[in-house]
């Protein structure tokens, strides 16, 4: 990948280069979170979401639909409108105040 500063935006990455990184972004979760660093674990995984949801179509999630939180199971998200890859919306058990949520992160609820 490239160094520091040259670094290529998600939006600029092809479907090969977001899976490597998200490989090398895996990789790097793990460590951090075999040695304990729970911040920086967190700040992996948010990456990792981010990448994902560059390799989604927008198209395929919808404004008014619900949709279940990935690795927050039991909480649901109500979607306003998306822009980019991100979904505007909120949470139905939440304060109802608008957040914005990469689209890689909203599934389907089995229902």
């Amino acid at each position: 990948m490239s160094t520091l500063g040259e670094q290529k935006r998600y939006s600029e990455m092809t479907k090969q280069e977001l899976q490597q990184e998200i490989a090398a972004l895996t990789e790097k979760a793990r460590k951090a979170e075999r040695m304990g660093m729970v911040n920086e674990y967190a700040v992996y995984e948010r990456k990792i979401a981010m990448a994902k949801a560059y390799l989604l179509d927008p198209n395929d999630f919808q404004p008014g639909e619900i949709y279940e939180i990935e690795g927050d199971p039991g909480e649901y998200f109500k979607v306003r409108y998306l822009k980019g890859v991100f979904a505007w919306g909120y949470r139905l058990k939440g304060n109802g105040e608008e957040e914005a949520l990469p689209i890689s992160l909203l599934c389907k609820p089995n229902r």
